[in-house]
């Protein structure tokens, strides 16, 4: 009953910046950690940022100092901001969520992706 939908990506030249949004729709009685993966063509999925619900967060190396994930509990959304972009952070970037239900059980949600290309 929960999904989530990803926003931002597009196509952006070397150097330049996007900001990735990810909104949970339907019912969830809390969100527990969130985050962002990305999978490039012939490569396998891979963690990018998450942030758990005490705020601690985790990057990956090849994005620390360029990437900043937030999220806002009221509006149950996660961002990317990404910032001195290259060619190699082109992917298709996923949304990530767990928590619980209304039921109290525990879920692992993943969006749709959305696509970040990036030029040189």
């Amino acid at each position: 009953q929960v999904q989530l939908v990803e926003s931002g990506g597009g196509l952006v030249q070397a150097g330049g910046s996007l900001r990735l949004s990810c909104a949970a729709s339907g019912s969830i009685f809390s969100i527990n950690n969130m985050g962002w993966y990305r999978q490039a063509p012939g490569m396998q999925r891979e963690l990018v940022a998450t942030i758990t619900s005490g705020g601690r967060i985790n990057y990956a190396d090849s994005v620390k100092g360029r990437f900043t994930i937030s999220r806002d509990n009221a509006k149950k959304m996660v961002f990317l901001q990404m910032n001195s972009l290259k060619p190699e952070d082109t992917a298709v970037y996923y949304c990530y969520l767990d928590g619980a239900d209304l039921r109290l059980t525990y879920r692992e949600v993943w969006g749709q992706g959305t696509l970040v290309t990036v030029s040189s």
